[in-house]
């Protein structure tokens, strides 16, 4: 099994009010930091999705522009899915800060040929982080053609072609999925990270 790692940030942080690639965290861009984690999991390939290159984009990156028309997040899936040579795709979002890479490798290890992992916390899925197969490409680009893009609606069909499984996600990791949508969540997240460090 190969894997290939995209960073997710195509989003149009409306709600953040600024770019949430560009936010800072212990001296380094937000970017920076995700990019980092993937790095460590060596993937052979690393991408960037998003609607337009960003300026930022490290020569170690490949950008992939999000699959037309952009209809959120499965827009960056399906064009990352459909540009990938490996075997399974691990995909990040640009706005979960707490993310480490050990946790992310968990993911890898839990993989099977032919199978991803959705992790599963709370009684409900988390399709961002997950890592997905090469197979998915066509389911996601079939919703896209469709009206609902939704992850649930993609994860639920990959649950049902047996192209993913569920990875429950222990209490003392739920943390790591807490995503910053404002700048209330940032405040939040940048206080608690200075409190344990």
């Amino acid at each position: 099994m190969t894997l290939a790692a995209v960073l997710l940030a195509g989003g149009e942080s409306h709600r953040m009010g600024r770019d949430k690639s560009t936010l800072i965290l212990d001296g380094i861009p937000l970017w920076q930091r995700q990019l980092d984690l993937l790095r460590r999991l060596a993937p052979a390939e690393l991408l960037v999705s998003a609607r337009t290159n960003p300026d930022w984009l490290p020569a170690d990156a490949r950008f992939v522009a999000d699959a037309p028309p952009a209809r959120g997040p499965l827009s960056g899936l399906a064009a990352a899915l459909s540009s990938s040579r490996a075997t399974h795709l691990l995909a990040l979002p640009i706005d979960l800060p707490a993310m480490t890479a050990p946790h992310l490798a968990s993911l890898w290890r839990a993989s099977e040929p032919g199978s991803g992992i959705l992790p599963w916390l709370d009684n409900r899925a988390e399709p961002l982080p997950a890592i997905y197969p090469a197979e998915a490409a066509p389911v996601a680009a079939s919703l896209l053609a469709g009206e609902d893009v939704s992850l649930r609606t993609f994860t639920e069909a990959l649950i049902d072609g047996g192209q993913l499984k569920k990875l429950i996600i222990g209490s003392q990791d739920v943390i790591l999925y807490e995503n910053c949508n404002t700048p209330a969540d940032w405040r939040r997240h940048v206080t608690h990270a200075e409190i344990h460090d």
